[in-house]
């Protein structure tokens, strides 16, 4: 066998606070040949992208080092090499697309300007040619309507276009290796399957190879030749695909593989207080050109969508990414303008101002879909979760106040001794519950989920889901969930919406659109997410 492309031998990660060492990532090891796709699994807080980002020297956090080991890229150890030879390694030789775009996205610079960077800066394009490959990247990775979107800036795009626009900065110089930190978490399923089928077509035709980072292990079986399993910092596990899932040997494997989402919702009650209801809402962005900027076409993201949201039901929408899901739900809590009617308990609120909608915060609370975005990084988790508190119920001490966010971390599955860090120093998962703890500490009576378990590992995600249930139960809440994960809004949802291009193409209740859709569009969605775990390696259905 040929040296391999890259060797990771004996990398140690550490932190250091307080004046004490822990390691994240515990001498691990693993080669990655040409052409191959080796898969990192295991739940959040394992090591999984600290051991990525240690690759190319990226971990941004002054308080890490590396006590041990080497990462040797074609005979070169990265983590011994300057910056000049760094610069000549990344995005050229190595291109990484990281966990969430938004942070990675420069938020003012229009999409055009920050692909087309990448292209000029590593491969010398003017700017015709890198306007030329930029439309060529965006359609590849299935970016709808790729002229109209050049000039946006990260935050007109849904999650999931964010995603896709890096990849396409990913991809653009051709690399030989490409990290791929959890790729598809914000992709609706049928574009998960269409990106996977991508890089599955670029491995083939550019013997493209990847370090493929996910807590998917349906997307594992598909893609990887290999799979190294890790937990606390270490790899536990690793061995060739099929043999991983066919023959676990270590009892943390198996955890992994047996950890789905379960059960059903509470069942709906359809004589239940109508806490949301929406009517005829509608949502256009203006599209403006020229040098007067006048409006010359309007982007559809809401038209016309009718929905009812019940005391102790969940409501689930999905579609696509950029179907309107997440602006349908921004429009119902009053966070963006719409027109049509909007009642609130029987209450209209279409109309009220932002001081107005003040009072009614505590009783509609939102969890967003991109968790890091979401918390203030200069506020502690107790001062992040305490927040609302303080709004809400100003007479309550501090001793009281802290009392509810220890309850409420205990809730969600977080050591209450975590609430004196910081976002920064939790995983991707970990993060998301404590935006779902913020959410929860005013016991709310109606819930906005954003793909609330998008970046959970899979066990993860089914204790989210049973929390989910248990508070909804307790509290006797409304949740309206957005999701493209399609398993998780089966175990959730009583009634569910499916949207295209911001109008509703099928709606019914969970049953109904599960197990006999109408829709040729609901139909494909349902096949995506249910067969993508099920596909033989190297073929995805589009």
């Amino acid at each position: 066998m040929s040296a391999p492309l890259l060797s990771i031998r004996d990398l140690s990660v550490a932190f250091t606070q307080g004046g004490q060492e822990s390691l994240a990532v515990d001498h691990v090891s693993f080669d990655i040949q040409q052409g191959e796709t080796v898969a990192l699994v295991g739940e959040s807080g394992s090591g999984k992208s600290v051991t990525a980002l240690s690759v190319l020297k990226l971990l941004p956090y002054p308080s890490a080092s590396h006590p041990s080991g080497q990462v040797l890229y074609q005979g070169q150890d990265l983590l011994d090499s300057d910056e000049r030879d760094l610069r000549r390694v990344r995005g050229n030789e190595i291109s990484m697309i990281f966990q969430e775009p938004m942070t990675s996205l420069n938020p003012l610079h229009s999409i055009e300007r920050q692909v087309g960077e990448v292209l000029k800066l590593h491969r010398g394009l003017g700017e015709k040619a890198a306007r030329e490959r930029t439309l060529e990247l965006l359609n590849q990775v299935g970016i709808r309507d790729p002229e109209k979107r050049l000039d946006a800036f990260p935050h007109q795009l849904s999650g999931g276009q964010r995603q896709r626009v890096m990849i396409a900065m990913a991809l653009a110089c051709e690399p030989k290796l490409l990290i791929a930190d959890e790729p598809t978490t914000a992709l609706d399923v049928t574009v998960q399957a269409q990106i996977l089928e991508l890089l599955a077509r670029l491995k083939r035709e550019q013997n493209l190879s990847m370090l493929f980072i996910t807590h998917d292990l349906g997307i594992v079986r598909k893609v990887a030749d290999r799979v190294c399993v890790m937990t606390r910092g270490k790899i536990v596990e690793s061995g060739p695909t099929a043999q991983i899932f066919s023959d676990p040997k270590h009892e943390y494997t198996r955890h992994l593989l047996a950890a789905e989402p379960k059960g059903e919702p509470p069942r709906a009650d359809l004589s239940a207080e109508k806490v949301m209801v929406g009517k005829d809402v509608k949502v256009w962005f203006p599209i403006k050109k020229g040098f007067m900027r006048r409006v010359v076409d309007h982007i559809k993201a809401v038209d016309g969508v009718d929905v009812t949201v019940r005391a102790g039901q969940t409501l689930g929408v999905v579609g696509e990414s950029g179907s309107g899901k997440t602006t349908l739900g921004l429009a119902l809590s009053r966070m963006i303008s719409s027109e049509g009617e909007i009642r609130f308990k029987g209450e209209r609120i279409d109309g009220r101002s932002f001081r107005e909608m003040r009072p009614l915060r505590r009783q509609m609370q939102i969890v967003f879909q991109d968790p890091f975005g979401s918390l203030s990084p200069r506020m502690s988790v107790a001062e992040i979760i305490q927040e609302g508190l303080r709004v809400h119920e100003p007479r309550l001490s501090l001793e009281e106040r802290d009392a509810q966010v220890v309850a409420v971390l205990k809730e969600v599955g977080l050591d209450p001794e975590a609430r004196f860090r910081y976002p920064h120093e939790f995983s991707g998962g970990q993060r998301q519950r404590i935006a779902i703890a913020r959410a929860m500490v005013l016991k709310p009576n109606f819930v906005m989920l954003d793909e609330p378990t998008s970046a959970l590992d899979m066990s993860v995600q089914a204790q989210v889901v049973d929390l989910l249930r248990d508070l909804q139960k307790r509290h006797n809440l409304a949740y309206l969930f957005i999701s493209h994960d399609l398993k998780v809004v089966r175990a959730l949802a009583n009634e569910v919406i499916v949207m295209r291009n911001g109008k509703v193409v099928e709606t019914g209740t969970a049953d109904q659109i599960f197990h006999t859709p109408k829709t040729d569009y609901t139909k494909a969605l349902i096949a995506a997410a249910f067969d993508i775990a099920t596909a033989p390696t190297g073929v995805v259905s589009d």
